[in-house]
């Protein structure tokens, strides 16, 4: 679909739809992407990021990043910063897979030294961390103990022995955020997240070993403070959220939205899949202080993962985990909303920053980089499809435009259902494992939603990032085994 008329073109990558384009928008709405990635955009793209644009608080812009698709409520994609005070929270803005994020893990092996084993990794793996709708994790919790988990997050399991102290320093948050109460979350929300720390679930989750190659460094000085200082090193990703425990907190909290929007707070809008509520009433902190328990349920179930990977490794190698590297680069988190600090009309304010399949992207010397990330900026981990590769880049100082914040992933191009129509798992399995790419997965209907081409082209997504000065590019990884949910 080509942009609507009215569409302004700022720079080479953003585009700018002003208010003027429909009734009720409060700010322009702006899409990040180059010519192609614009061009290409679907049309609910664009009905949603403008109808976004409506919501009451809305700062600026509401923003789409470059891998921006259809979502619900907001493009997945989606930035809309709020003032804390006349604002509003919407669940729609968050996700309801809440702090779905990326974890990268970096070890002192070569693939030369992988390849014999890699069946043996990717086949304890699948066993370790399960994959799947519904899985249930090997962390036997009784559910008080999981409510002292969703406020401590990862904190909870490094206490534990499952991870290391340096995990923390190196996880958005450091693991868990403050402010969760678990007095917010509903006793169904309990029941459905109590066994699953420590899954991947479904989707488009996934666990990946991957290969960066010496041509795939783009820059050389960042590539070596993040750890990744050797030819053909490899490293581990893995990407995953709040598992069936997110998304009950969010779909009590829309219900709850829906109800009081319009009876009580005098609200209308204009789809309802923006339900929300003032930032400051009772419902909106109610939600806030539940959304953060999903936030530190998801650093919980990436800090298992991590932890089990460790394991995995260490077993197969005969060595401990700390020998073979296993640091931690980064974790950071899409789905989300967090009071930050940020500079608007050269003005310091408050705001309530909502990003949705969006990733925090900040610059060098920003307040909550651990020390090591002062002078770099903050690791941003962009995951590719399973047969493409993924991207480590960093926060650029100049991303103020977008309140530090870039892209998540490459976005779909293709629907789930249209790319099972399309694909067969079996036949893609056989084509990786003919590329060298070795998969194990729950389910072939899985993962044939996951095929490439249903996908966008995750470099051209990481070039729109580049040219818009949101992120900087500095190595590119090559899946060489994958645990597919």
């Amino acid at each position: 679909m080509a942009l609507p008329k009215e569409t302004i073109r700022i720079s080479d990558t953003i585009w700018e739809i002003p208010r003027s384009y429909k009734p009720g928008m409060r700010v322009p709405a702006r899409i990040y992407a180059t010519e192609k990635l614009a061009r290409d955009l679907d049309e609910g793209v664009i009905e949603q990021v403008t109808n976004v644009s409506t919501l009451p608080g809305i700062v600026k812009y509401a923003f789409c990043m470059p891998d921006g698709h259809w979502g619900y409520g907001f493009p997945i994609g989606g930035l809309a910063a709020m003032d804390p005070e006349e604002g509003v929270i919407s669940p729609g803005g968050i996700g309801f897979d809440v702090n779905c994020g990326m974890r990268l893990l970096v070890t002192r092996l070569t693939y030369d030294e992988v390849k014999p084993h890699l069946q043996e990794l990717v086949d304890r793996l699948f066993v370790r961390v399960p994959a799947g709708v519904g899985v249930s994790g090997f962390v036997r919790l009784s559910r008080d103990e999981f409510r002292d988990v969703v406020e401590q997050g990862a904190r909870w399991c490094v206490k534990r022995g499952m991870g290391w102290q340096e995990d923390l320093e190196r996880t958005e948050e450091y693991g868990c955020i403050e402010g969760a109460d678990a007095a917010k979350i509903s006793d169904r929300a309990v029941e459905r997240g109590y066994k699953q720390i420590g899954t991947l679930g479904s989707g488009n989750h996934y666990l990946e070993i991957q290969v960066v190659k010496p041509e795939n460094v783009y820059d050389q000085r960042m590539a070596e403070a993040f750890g990744i200082d050797l030819p053909d090193q490899v490293v581990v990703m893995f990407h995953c959220g709040s598992r069936g425990f997110g998304h009950q907190v969010a779909t009590d909290y829309l219900q709850s939205f829906l109800k009081v929007m319009q009876r009580t707070y005098g609200m209308k809008i204009i789809d309802r899949e923006l339900a929300c509520a003032p930032f400051q009433s009772p419902e909106g902190q109610d939600y806030f202080a539940a959304m953060k328990c999903a936030i530190n349920m998801s650093f919980a179930n990436r800090q298992v993962i991590a932890h089990r990977i460790r394991e995995v490794f260490s077993e197969v190698f005969r060595k401990p985990a700390e020998s073979i590297g296993l640091h931690q680069v980064y974790d950071v988190a899409h789905n989300t909303a967090k009071l930050e600090y940020h500079m608007v009309d050269g003005v310091r304010r408050q705001l309530l920053v909502h990003r949705k399949g969006a990733t925090r992207a900040f610059g060098p010397g920003m307040p909550g980089l651990p020390p090591q990330y002062q002078k770099t900026g903050q690791p941003v981990i962009i995951g590719g499809s399973m047969e493409t590769g993924s991207y480590l880049l960093v926060g650029m100082e100049g991303g103020s435009e977008t309140f530090f914040t870039t892209a998540h992933g490459s976005g779909r191009t293709m629907s789930r259902a249209a790319a099972k129509k399309r694909f067969r798992g079996h036949e893609l399995r056989e084509t990786m494992e003919a590329r060298g790419i070795y998969v194990r997965s729950a389910t072939y209907s899985g993962l044939a939603e996951e095929a490439g081409p249903a996908y966008k082209d995750i470099d051209e997504v990481v070039a729109a990032t580049h040219l818009a000065g949101i992120s900087h590019p500095v190595a590119r990884f090559i899946p060489i085994g994958n645990v597919k949910g």
